[in-house]
């Protein structure tokens, strides 16, 4: 129905990140980001798509020398977050929280060109894996956390945005601190984070990402959700949330007020 308005994908997330064979995307040298080129494959020639969790050993050493991405969570650490997924009064309450950042989400992401359905995803596993209290004042200014608000950004990024000084005074960096536990800002800087890192990628400022229709844009898209969490694994994770049904009907879905009859 909406799946290719809203760049649902449909394809199979293994859900274990892969680095055998070629990829479809090829970084570049010189800092000039990614390019998409032809590629002909075994899965390609019939007729099948290739998975756009699967980085080619060169993407990966590229990514790590030019955003410091590192590999997949150790298998353990892996096999307790999909334990935290099934708990279901935790998922309730992970989507009541975005229920209330849907006009921020919808209204950012159009304004910049960015598909809300990933940065929902993407907002979806940082406060479903959210450690209890990182997020009261008295906790973030203590130091105890580096990242924080419901996209779980740092300092650093305000500093990579232009938005705060990197060399910033104690002042500074508390009211930075301040701006990134606002829940409304958070998701903007969280926008924002995109927009950037899609313009070090080399990804056209005005094209929304569509995974459902363009194998490349579901392969950019998986790139720009590992590198906004550095973990291999976390990219099939995003994407499997980006076909969850839920989320997609808190997003887009409609509300009428339910009128009784007797009335």
């Amino acid at each position: 129905m909406l799946l290719g308005a809203i760049g649902l994908s449909v394809l199979p997330f293994s859900g274990e990140p892969r680095v055998q064979g070629r990829s479809l995307l090829q970084l570049t040298e010189g800092g000039r980001g990614i390019e998409a080129f032809p590629l002909i494959s075994p899965s390609t020639s019939e007729g099948l798509r290739p998975d756009p969790i699967d980085f080619s050993p060169e993407e990966l050493r590229e990514l790590n020398r030019r955003f410091g991405v590192h590999g997949p969570q150790p298998r353990l650490a892996q096999l307790f977050t999909e334990g935290i997924d099934q708990l279901q009064p935790l998922r309730t309450r992970t989507l009541g929280r975005l229920e209330e950042l849907r006009p921020v989400i919808l209204s950012e992401s159009r304004r910049h060109h960015i598909n809300p359905m990933l940065v929902t995803a993407v907002l979806f596993d940082e406060l479903q894996h959210a450690k209890p209290g990182e997020d009261h004042p008295l906790a973030a200014r203590s130091g105890l956390f580096s990242t924080h608000g419901p996209a779980q950004l740092s300092l650093g990024e305000l500093v990579k945005q232009g938005l705060l000084p990197a060399n910033a005074t104690p002042e500074q960096i508390e009211e930075a601190r301040t701006e990134l536990l606002d829940p409304d800002r958070n998701v903007r800087l969280l926008v924002g984070k995109f927009v950037r890192l899609k313009q070090a990628l080399g990804l056209s400022d005005q094209a929304l990402l569509m995974a459902s229709t363009s194998p490349s844009d579901a392969k950019a898209m998986a790139t720009l959700a590992y590198l906004h969490n550095g973990k291999l694994d976390y990219p099939a994770r995003v994407l499997r949330y980006m076909q969850d049904p839920e989320l997609h009907a808190l997003l887009y879905g409609s509300r009428k007020a339910i009128t009784s009859p007797l009335i």
